[in-house]
């Protein structure tokens, strides 16, 4: 288990629907996670809402569902919803985090698109995924990268490895015991998921289908990882 952990995603709820259950497994064994959210998710449903007034809703709706899970340090950066690209501002912005957090891991999303799954393509999703892994490497561990980073403050720091969402998957993480978690979570994101019927159903289907993957008994669930080493 990793003693220090960061995730990385392009909006709120991105963590809650991939990955919350892992977090809360995390967690519980005592790591500490901290939370790296590019965008605050304005640009998304319902569509008569302030942008500004939704900005904030979805900024405390993510702090909640990261309380659920035991996560308490959640970074907004700030970027335009829906126009996030994956070049030098956000590979400087995301390592001067992975310096300060000095994570052992880094969970992220892929940049790969998915034909078969388009919502895991979302462009933003993309371009964080890209920026993510340039970040991790060379950028966060080569002190020639982003040199205003020195004169920051933050210093290099080499993770030691990553878990990308949206790959054949390597590495099941069973998050059985934590799987009501992984739904109170999602919840907590009520301007996105708060009237559509059977999302509990749907994430513990999602877990169960990714046990079955790792031939696992049925009653169990999982998240599904590709593991890459970065050292």
């Amino acid at each position: 288990m990793p003693e220090r952990a960061l995730v990385v995603v392009a909006h709120p709820d991105d963590i809650d629907f991939g990955m919350a259950g892992s977090i809360a497994t995390l967690t519980r064994a005592g790591a500490e996670v901290s939370y790296c959210l590019v965008t605050s998710g304005e640009a998304g449903p319902p569509d008569d809402a302030d942008r500004e007034e939704l900005r904030t809703r979805r900024e405390a709706e993510q702090r909640s569902a990261a309380s659920v899970v035991g996560v308490h340090d959640v970074r907004f950066l700030g970027y335009p919803d829906g126009r996030v690209e994956a070049g030098l501002a956000l590979r400087r912005d995301l390592s001067r985090v992975i310096r300060d957090v000095r994570p052992d891991l880094v969970i992220a999303q892929s940049s790969d698109r998915v034909w078969d799954r388009v919502y895991f393509s979302h462009p933003d999703h993309l371009a964080v995924g890209e920026a993510t892994a340039s970040a991790v490497y060379p950028d966060s561990r080569n002190r020639w990268s982003h040199v205003e980073l020195l004169d920051e403050g933050f210093e290099p720091h080499a993770v030691a490895r990553m878990w990308l969402i949206g790959l054949e998957p390597n590495l099941f993480v069973d998050i059985t015991d934590v799987i009501d978690l992984k739904v109170q979570a999602l919840l907590s994101h009520n301007s996105q998921v708060g009237e559509r019927e059977g999302m509990a159903e749907l994430i513990r289907n999602w877990a169960a289908d990714n046990a079955k993957l790792a031939g696992w008994d049925v009653g169990r669930f999982a998240e599904a990882f590709r593991e890459v080493d970065t050292r």
